[in-house]
């Protein structure tokens, strides 16, 4: 997929963009831009729909969007364009730290149908930042009788910029004694004095430099820090590390109390000048105090309270090993200590869906929700398993990428049967121990009109006695509807079959049924007609029942004598 990569500035950001473009034309599973930090509102950060294939014309009716987010704030999408564009401000030094990448994971959403995708911007400093030096001066002691080729470690100008931006060059007035070293440390250079001839104290009691740390931005920053040299005339060793730069490495579960390591400086020295105490640096940050003890005695850092690596992979100390001599010597080292990760982060499960209802009519593999896995400690454990728990009738499919899952019905529906399902989503990494995490998924079955009216018996048998009361309610039918709301309405008709069904009505709505006429048994013993059951969905469904009535006679007829009887028995005639 070809990635276009716009922005308002112009020269070195576009060859930096350009070799950025081919690096991301190996990512097939994300998609990739860069930005610099500081650009304007509304600067394009890329055409994330055309990358994406999508057609412009659809992004409104599609809630073509960025998923809320704490860095999501950054960025919105335009839906006219298709572009991704900057929202607010972006201080890179302020969501990022250090002079790694500083990538901000964005997800997009659209909808009909449902797809997520995720866009990496990769925010490249610009040199906006000067350095600094924690202090406006720096004082060394030094004895007259220092060895040519001594060095003295000063304190490291900071640069929250990165790269090409962040500390490049030290340097220092020019003088007769002094020479500036700089040692590239992991991360950071570290200047140091190194004495090139040697001092005398009754020709110069005291010499004033000024170094000035540099970075490398055009045109560069720089800041410039005092330097002021008293010489001594006794006490002249120093204590020395036996190395300038200490690396550990210690488990983020190691118990409060861990010695993680000793240092030992030397002092050539005797008595009270040979004698060494040891001390962390003030200018570290607050934490470092918090988290490590130092021995001033024994120089032995033992760990005070508990580690995170999630909140810090790796801690720097500078100490301080001082003699007790008049005035005391001071050596400096410092002690690099790195964190490593162990399984102490449960996964983390996020669901994304449209919405908690289901139709009832979905085909086996409907989406409903998508599922997204991740977890803080991925360099531990490495893979997800992700399972629904209980019997439901959806399944998880993998999606697009890696702990990506699509919730899918994997079986047709029946709201009749079942109208709701709470299913359990149980993440578990592959770490030691293993650790899970549940989210709860509630999904609510809505109805579609697929039950048609039934009367409880087919037919139906009533007696009615006759010379009832015109007008009057005789009898009632009933039918039941499994579905519900409109589904379930039900609405009765009579089937105009004869004569007798003219004489008839029926209540449309609660099917109570009244004769228009009076019976009369001697004319009329039975009759039959159908009564039809009718819901209110859309279609609508129907059936119906076959009504049989029969009339009961009453006495309401007084004998008739048909012939008289004569005398002998026989009859003469017949009276009508």
């Amino acid at each position: 997929m070809e990635r276009l990569f716009r922005s308002s500035n112009r020269g070195w950001f576009g060859i930096y963009l350009a070799v950025l473009l081919i690096v991301a034309e190996q990512v097939l599973a994300e998609l990739r831009y860069s930005i610099p930090e500081e650009v304007n509102e509304g600067t394009a950060v890329g055409y994330i729909a055309k990358d994406l294939g999508l057609d412009k014309a659809s992004l409104v009716d599609r809630r073509f969007r960025v998923v809320p987010g704490s860095k999501e704030a950054y960025f919105e999408v335009n839906s006219d364009n298709g572009a991704l564009q900057v929202r607010r401000k972006i201080d890179r030094e302020e969501i990022c730290h250090g002079s790694g990448a500083c990538l901000m994971e964005l997800k997009i959403l659209v909808e009909n149908p449902l797809e997520m995708h995720h866009v990496v911007v990769d925010i490249a400093d610009v040199n906006d930042h000067y350095p600094s030096f924690s202090e406006n001066e720096q004082t060394f002691e030094i004895a007259e009788h220092s060895s040519l080729g001594t060095r003295f470690q000063l304190d490291a100008a900071r640069d929250p910029d990165a790269g090409i931006n962040s500390i490049r060059t030290y340097t220092l007035t020019s003088n007769d004694h002094f020479d500036i070293e700089v040692i590239q440390s992991e991360e950071e250079k570290v200047p140091y004095l190194v004495l090139k001839k040697s001092l005398d104290r009754e020709q110069k009691k005291k010499h004033v430099f000024i170094l000035t740390a540099a970075d490398g931005g055009k045109p560069p920053k720089s800041a410039t820090l005092n330097i002021s040299i008293i010489v001594l005339d006794s006490n002249d060793n120093r204590p020395a590390f036996n190395k300038e730069i200490y690396q550990i490495e210690i488990q983020e579960n190691a118990l409060v109390g861990t010695t993680l390591t000793t240092l030992n400086a030397t002092d050539p020295d005797e008595g009270t000048n040979g004698e060494i105490e040891y001390n962390l640096s003030k200018t570290l940050p607050r934490k470092a105090y918090e988290v490590f003890r130092l021995d001033s005695v024994s120089g032995a850092i033992t760990l005070e309270n508990a580690l995170d690596f999630e909140d810090s992979d790796t801690y720097k100390l500078d100490v301080q090993a001082s003699d007790k001599g008049q005035p005391p010597l001071i050596g400096r080292c410092r002690v690099i200590i790195k964190i490593k990760d162990v399984n102490d982060n449960a996964p983390e499960i996020e669901v994304t869906s449209l919405s908690d209802t289901v139709s009832e009519d979905s085909k086996p593999g409907t989406v409903i929700s998508l599922v997204s896995v991740t977890d803080k400690d991925s360099s531990v454990n490495g893979k997800v398993i992700v399972q629904i728990d209980g019997n439901v009738p959806f399944e998880l499919k993998p999606s697009y990428k890696e702990n990506i899952y699509s919730v899918v019905t994997k079986e047709f529906l029946d709201r009749e049967k079942d109208q709701q399902y709470e299913m359990t989503i149980k993440g578990t990494d592959c770490g030691e121990p293993p650790l899970s995490a549940i989210k709860i998924l509630r999904i609510q079955i809505s109805d579609v009109n697929d039950n048609s009216p039934q009367f409880s018996q087919n037919p139906l048998q009533f007696y009615l006695r006759e010379n009832n009361v015109a007008g009057a309610s005789v009898f009632s039918v009933s039918a039941t509807d499994n579905d519900v709301n409109q589904n379930a309405a039900v609405i009765y008709n009579i089937v105009r079959q004869n004569d007798v069904t003219s004489f008839l009505n029926v209540n449309s709505d609660t099917g109570q049924i009244s004769a228009l006429k009076s019976f009369d048994f001697e004319t009329l013993k039975t009759f039959q007609f159908q009564v039809v059951a009718t819901d209110s969905g859309t279609p609508s469904l129907s059936s119906n029942v076959t009504v049989n009535v029969f009339i009961l006679d009453q006495n309401d007829n007084a004998p008739v004598i048909l012939s008289p009887l004569s005398s002998n028995g026989s009859s003469e005639g017949v009276e009508e």
